[in-house]
């Protein structure tokens, strides 16, 4: 049906219009960012939660809208994107599983320099504030080492030329709760720094959140196992392909639809 064809054609035409202007709004967006804006702006936004959340929602619209629609449409085209787009996002993240692995030391100092970089910028971008906040009192640590790191503040550096009101301190995320208390102290971590490691332990969590998130991984091993799977399980090969729901779940149902679509198409020309 030419007509069909055709009308499919100008769908597909206008989706790619619009999300190649989202992608280069998007890419002038970072390239301004990168270029034109101080050094200490442009890593906040490289490390920005939010950022980070639009990058990866962009990537999984235009994933499931090319898999929507052609499960419904049954076009080829966007079926065989969305087989080939849940085909690299798999591989890729079974190399960074491996990768992760392998090369645990590397991995680790690839963190450290993230989490550096958020200490550093810790009251730049509330955020981010409120993301290192969260970490250190879930996993109760403080810093990436340890509590010393927070020197890598402007605010927070304990040295004698800082100004800074909260010279020494450390962020009131990392003290230790006390019972019965109304109010937060948001002063509690004030000239924590100055203290040794035993006397800093009666009022904060004074070990780094690299050991605390490797003992968190080591006694939730089945929890970590099973997102990891309820993550890679959707993407693997499907036994049932006769709903357009099972169809659209996994690459390989994306595939049999185009064949599907292929041989149905070869039959009407014969």
């Amino acid at each position: 049906n030419i007509t069909h064809g055709a009308k499919t054609a100008l769908n597909v035409l206008e989706f790619m219009n619009v999300y190649c202007l989202i992608e280069l709004l998007f890419t002038w967006t970072l390239t301004f960012y990168a270029v034109f804006l101080p050094d200490t702006v442009r890593d906040t936004f490289l490390i920005d939660p939010a950022v980070i959340l639009i990058v990866v929602g962009v990537v999984m619209f235009f994933i499931t809208f090319c898999g929507c629609i052609g499960a419904l449409r049954e076009n080829i085209r966007l079926l065989k994107t969305f087989s080939f787009s849940l085909t690299l996002v798999f591989l890729t993240q079974l190399a960074i599983a491996i990768l992760g692995f392998f090369y645990s030391d590397q991995t680790r100092d690839a963190l450290g320099k993230f989490v550096k970089k958020a200490i550093v910028h810790y009251r730049d971008d509330l955020d981010l504030q409120n993301l290192m906040d969260y970490i250190q009192s879930e996993f109760k640590c403080c810093g990436w080492n340890n509590y010393t790191d927070w020197s890598w503040n402007l605010y927070f550096n304990c040295t004698q030329e800082n100004p800074s009101s909260e010279r020494c301190a450390v962020p009131y995320s990392c003290c230790t709760p006390v019972p019965g208390e109304a109010v937060i102290n948001t002063m509690c971590g004030f000239g924590i720094q100055t203290q040794k490691y035993l006397d800093a332990n009666k009022s904060i969590y004074p070990a780094g959140c690299a050991d605390r998130a490797v003992m968190w991984i080591e006694s939730h091993l089945l929890v970590v196992g099973a997102l990891a799977l309820g993550v890679a399980l959707p993407q693997v090969p499907a036994n049932d392909t006769n709903t357009t729901c099972r169809q659209s779940v996994s690459f390989t149902s994306s595939l049999a639809l185009v064949a599907n679509r292929t041989v149905s198409t070869h039959r009407l020309i014969l």
